[in-house]
């Protein structure tokens, strides 16, 4: 009912507050048999932490990863996995004046309201710092799904503010601190330097796929494959849009160029964004999310107090002018906790039923 956990056959439990000794998760459900180690995990949080760029907060977080059951001997035993990460570098005193105020565009109004009570300090339960654990829960997932069924998932920084970034090649994405498919990134430096000593902030939009995803994922009604990804993409902190496929520029595309032409070799296109009737096609998933701009600025703005009187509220401390720069990873992760849950789901109700296929299709089963 608190909407902590995420997935029912890979169910993933999220705990922790920002300023907490430490956030982790709990995964219940992960196959058995399968080698891991924090190694396995580390990459994808580093890859998410902060500090790691003068772009992005710097808050500076190892987000070491603890295993803390569930594997023995190098392997998972088919118990809970629980995965620690400790917070060694909060600075609490940074919000000790908004503590009875509420930051316009933060949870604080709606979270009080709700609980009557909350947590000041770096945003607490609603913390970006919340979506680590999920990191690390997508990375297990990342592995199975490899190894099971060969997927693969990408993203990259599409838009960032005013700036559309073009597609050249994802062998740049791991080489700049924006996650951007270009070889030059120096327009995205200016842009971010000159938006922070302007004490302002700006959104992003951010694109993720999975190659190599079985035929046959998700349900006809409410647990579609495309539904659960824009529900898990909605739940990813800022995130005000999601886009499948062609998304919102299917309002202007024609029934002629929308549906995807089938030849005997595969798919034509992929207007659907690798989903027909919830259930994937074994085309790339294609998503898009947009993010919001961060709501932590150091300019003045108008809220209330806990008293409902008038205030001026300057939010005080680090944070990130984009919270897009960091969203390329957990999008990832959120995308592969989406297809695992609905690979062992589909495993389960159907991991006996045989469609004739041709095996060299593109579109050939991989169940």
């Amino acid at each position: 009912m608190s909407g902590n956990t995420f997935g029912t056959l890979f169910a993933v439990t999220n705990f922790g507050e920002s300023h907490g000794p430490a956030i982790g998760c709990v995964i219940d459900g992960c196959p058995p048999g399968m080698a891991l180690s924090e190694a396995d995990i580390q990459g994808d949080l580093d890859r998410r932490r902060p500090g790691t760029s003068r772009h992005v907060t710097q808050r500076n977080e190892p987000d070491a990863v603890q295993i803390l059951s569930g594997v023995y001997e190098g392997k998972t035993t088919g118990t809970p996995i629980a995965l620690l990460i400790q917070n060694t570098d909060q600075r609490s005193k940074d919000y000790g004046q908004i503590a009875q105020q509420f930051r316009p565009g933060h949870a604080d109004f709606t979270y009080f309201k709700k609980y009557g009570i909350r947590d000041p300090r770096g945003g607490g339960r609603s913390s970006a710092r919340l979506t680590a654990p999920m990191v690390a829960a997508g990375a297990v997932a990342k592995k199975w799904l490899f190894e099971k069924y060969g997927t693969v998932f990408r993203g990259c920084m599409a838009q960032i503010g005013d700036i559309v970034i073009p597609f050249e090649s994802w062998d740049h994405v791991p080489n700049n601190p924006f996650f951007a498919p270009v070889a030059d990134v120096a327009e995205l430096e200016a842009y971010m330097d000159a938006l922070r000593k302007a004490g302002d902030s700006c959104g992003a939009r951010i694109r993720v796929t999975a190659s190599k995803v079985p035929v046959g994922l998700g349900e006809p009604l409410f647990d579609k494959m495309d539904s659960d990804i824009a529900w898990a993409m909605m739940g990813i902190n800022a995130v005000k849009g999601v886009e499948i496929g062609a998304g919102f520029a299917s309002v202007t595309q024609r029934g002629t160029t929308h549906g995807d032409s089938i030849t005997p070799e595969g798919f034509v296109s992929n207007n659907a964004g690798g989903v027909l009737g919830g259930i994937s096609t074994g085309q790339d998933l294609e998503v898009s999310i947009a993010i919001k701009p961060t709501s932590s600025i150091i300019s003045p703005r108008q809220s209330i107090d806990v008293n409902n009187q008038p205030v001026e509220v300057v939010t005080k401390g680090r944070h990130d002018p984009c919270v897009g720069i960091r969203a390329t990873p957990i999008a990832e992760a959120m995308l592969a906790l989406v297809v695992m849950e609905h690979a062992l789901r589909n495993r389960a109700q159907c991991g006996d039923v045989n469609v004739p296929q041709d095996p060299s299709s593109p579109q050939a089963s991989f169940l």
